[in-house]
């Protein structure tokens, strides 16, 4: 199985639409199985018309701790206090009490603990589930529960997920969340080819340099599709001689279209919305395999 991800440092260009259309691209003649790994806020199978029902399969995921304090042992001695760098630990009346959304899980306090007597307990600190589109191919979607943390480790889950439902998928389409967190980070990790979703504006040419960062890293091979272009010429100019100076393929540009916002109203992928878009996200599909050696 193959992975492909769509990143773009910055939120709002269009990067969910566009993994949308290319699933439905793709799965004309590939298997593939999609993975939404943006858990903070989920949103690629509102796309494909997928809401709260078909998510039978929709189950707790643990892939967090925090701290217990068992107060009969514990001496007030306030060392998991000092030690506690996310600054989750007060004391309260004259004793250490966790703070219910601070806990990062990161055991610092129960290994200075003298007494013995902080443990870390799982928790469930997410939900995770699958299901399958009307295009013939499933996705696998989390959500992180509020105030919780451990976003990379469930982006994982959900990566490992997908390739559960469909072993024998050719493809493992991963759209990934916006920013260069952890999130974005574990998204990345495996993946064989990267496509940066970027827009002609300044925040968005200066988080397209941060996403490339992380590709660079992984090493994974990259293309770029400039969305919207025709928005701020001279910035899809700046963009595109960037791109060309550091050896990274423009795939496609594609044009300002309120059909983005009505497909999306409607929860279908913009392919569907407007089959004009048909051979723009062929192309699209064409390249991308090319890249990726298919």
């Amino acid at each position: 199985m193959k992975s492909i991800v769509v990143l773009s440092g910055k939120g709002g260009v269009g990067k969910s639409s566009i993994s949308a259309s290319l699933a439905v691209a793709l799965s004309k003649d590939k298997k593939i199985v999609c993975a939404d790994c943006d858990v903070d806020a989920s949103n690629l199978s509102l796309l494909f018309g997928l809401t709260e029902k078909e998510y039978a399969q929709w189950v707790p995921l643990s892939t967090n701790q925090v701290a217990i304090i068992d107060k009969e042992k514990c001496t007030s001695c306030g060392k998991c206090v000092d030690s506690c760098y996310f600054n989750a630990l007060k004391f309260k009346d004259g004793v250490p009490v966790v703070s219910k959304f601070g806990c990062e899980g990161c055991g610092v306090c129960e290994l200075v603990c003298p007494a013995k007597a902080i443990t870390l307990e799982d928790i469930n600190n997410a939900n995770i589930g699958h299901a399958k589109t009307k295009y013939g191919f499933s996705v696998a979607s989390a959500q992180l529960a509020p105030g919780n943390s451990g976003s990379g480790k469930v982006v994982a889950e959900v990566k490992k997920k997908a390739e559960e439902i469909e072993p024998s998928a050719d493809i493992l389409l991963v759209d990934s969340a916006a920013g260069i967190g952890c999130p974005v980070i574990a998204s990345v990790t495996g993946a064989n080819y990267a496509i940066i979703v970027t827009e002609p504006t300044p925040s968005g040419f200066s988080d397209l340099k941060k996403a490339l960062a992380i590709i660079n890293h992984f090493r994974v091979k990259k293309g770029l599709i400039i969305n919207k272009f025709d928005l701020n010429q001279e910035y899809t100019d700046k963009i595109s001689s960037f791109a060309k100076d550091n050896d990274i393929k423009i795939i496609k540009k594609i044009p300002f279209d309120k059909d983005f916002v009505y497909a999306m109203t409607k929860m279908i992928p913009l392919i569907e919305y407007n089959t004009l878009y048909e051979d723009l996200f062929q192309d699209i599909k064409k390249t991308v395999l090319e890249e990726l050696g298919n």
